[in-house]
């Protein structure tokens, strides 16, 4: 991941566009389930990788920080 690219690699965790402070969730797409954030204008960052499971990425999620920016 590039710098900025992610919460936990310095981008905002207020949205630029909409101004909504984003919000730290589990995810999912046709890759699998992943954490990430999400703002008023949709998807805003992927912090991980993709798990083939939700309860792996709950078991992810549930160890990470900041815990303020959880759903």
């Amino acid at each position: 991941m590039l710098p900025g690219e992610t919460i936990a690699s310095g981008a905002s965790p207020t949205c630029p566009e909409c101004g909504v402070s984003v919000r730290m969730g589990i995810y999912h797409s046709p890759a699998g389930y992943y954490i990430g954030t999400y703002c008023n204008c949709g998807p805003y960052s992927r912090e991980t990788g993709y798990y083939p499971t939700r309860e792996k990425a709950q078991e992810v999620f549930d160890n990470l920080q900041p815990k303020d920016l959880r759903t």
